[in-house]
């Protein structure tokens, strides 16, 4: 049953009896956040032999590289074949990085802004900008192109992916559009997986811009915790149509072993690669060769990796059924909330009744419970809609996120009943 369609008599009881569920939480005095998408312990007890694998007596790398030197700029070979093997790209288009992709991301985008790429002007020099954003997408990935000064365009999400009649009629008709942020695999937050169509379109698209760029962030390639999904890859793709050169592609072992000592890459055409290279070396004389070293020993191939997700997979299900079950066992009503059980990836996403998730998240952490900053997942922090909000299961403890996702599903419902009795003047 819809809460719209319900008395007002009734729902009034529903408000009462909700508010004192709420008063009663907040008497508890919590201090619970389900509001990154963190490991949990358990998971990151699962590397712990990493620790030991690299030490003074074998830290020269297969080439007979000291690993504890300066040198091989663009990263190990064994480690880059690891995820030339794993990701199905050459191995002469990856260039690794540090720990974080997201720095990657950032020296890219930096890199265009002040160089320009294969002969176009810096974006720097081009005037006013442009970009596009599927929503509800990753926060970070809008706070980078806010602070650069691009004007930020919301493309719809479906559970195919991006918009893409939308994508394409714009990016065919505005050089201003210099690319389009890309979470292929299980979208954060959505969960949602782009179909081979997608792939296909965005690789082949016509654009405006020559310079036009798709930051490809396969964050969660295999992270799979139910089904495992295989998105078209793009990179073959694009070598069809000969848009090699538009692709970025990023991926890192942050949420495989561990996210601050992790290690990335970034793929691109062959063009691109090579002016990659020649960039990075202004930039440094090499990232952590112990730290690659020390995955390669530990990940050994495709198939440990493949094996170690499945172990990740088995802390992290009980966790996604809990929320799914206690998000349906706690709606007293259909409309005031719907959510997308995702098969892999770092979160769950929730769309409230309209007009509330502001409200929703505001008094979850005044009792103790954070869980998102309002309109993250929206550019400029601005849901058109107040609705979407985004849960991290992942990193509490299971007392913890069962706390915290029940208090959630109990505000949710008093909040919306709140609105709607407000729409009928009964409050």
């Amino acid at each position: 049953m819809k809460a719209t369609e319900e008395t007002t008599e009734k729902l009034l009881e529903q408000r009462e009896a909700l508010q004192k569920k709420y008063e009663a939480y907040q008497a508890e005095g919590l201090s619970l956040n389900i509001s990154r998408g963190l490991p949990c312990k358990e998971q990151l007890e699962l590397n712990k032999e990493m620790f030991h694998v690299v030490d003074e007596t074998n830290c020269v790398a297969e080439d007979g590289t000291d690993v504890r030197q300066y040198g091989v700029m663009y990263g190990l070979p064994e480690c880059i074949r690891l995820f030339s093997e794993l990701l199905h790209i050459p191995e002469d288009r990856i260039v690794l990085g540090g720990e974080s992709s997201l720095n990657l991301m950032y020296d890219q985008f930096l890199r265009y802004y002040a160089f320009g790429t294969l002969g176009e002007k810096p974006w720097s020099q081009q005037g006013k900008l442009k970009w596009l954003c599927p929503v509800p997408g990753y926060d970070c990935h809008f706070n980078l192109t806010e602070a650069l000064g691009f004007e930020m365009i919301n493309i719809p999400m479906t559970k195919d992916g991006p918009d893409m009649d939308l994508i394409e009629k714009l990016v065919a008709e505005d050089p201003t559009i210099k690319g389009i942020w890309c979470v292929p695999q299980y979208t954060n937050p959505s969960g949602y997986v782009y179909s081979d169509e997608t792939v296909e379109r965005l690789a082949k698209m016509k654009t405006a811009a020559p310079d036009f760029r798709i930051f490809w962030d396969n964050a969660y390639a295999v992270h799979h915790i139910y089904k495992e999904n295989i998105v078209k890859d793009i990179m073959k793709e694009a070598e069809k149509y000969g848009t090699e050169n538009r692709i970025l592609y990023f991926f890192s072992t942050a949420k495989i072993t561990f996210p601050g000592s992790g290690v990335c890459l970034v793929a691109t055409g062959e063009e691109g690669i090579a002016e990659i290279k020649r960039l990075l070396k202004l930039q440094i004389f090499s990232h952590d060769k112990i730290n690659q070293l020390r995955h390669v020993r530990y990940l050994k191939d495709p198939e440990t990796i493949k094996a170690h997700m499945k172990d990740i997979a088995k802390i992290l299900r009980p966790r996604f059924d809990l929320v799914d079950r206690i998000l349906t066992e706690h709606r007293l009503y259909d409309d005031l909330y719907t959510w997308f059980k995702p098969d892999g990836g770092y979160f769950i996403t929730v769309d409230s009744f309209e007009g509330c998730a502001k409200e929703i998240l505001s008094r979850m952490q005044q009792a103790g419970v954070m869980v998102a900053t309002a309109g993250s997942t929206y550019p400029y922090h601005k849901d058109p809609h107040d609705t979407n909000i985004r849960l991290a299961p992942t990193y509490p403890p299971i007392e913890d996120l069962t706390k915290a996702v029940t208090m959630f599903s109990d505000v949710a419902c008093l909040v919306g009943i709140e609105q709607i009795l407000k729409e009928r003047g009964a409050i």
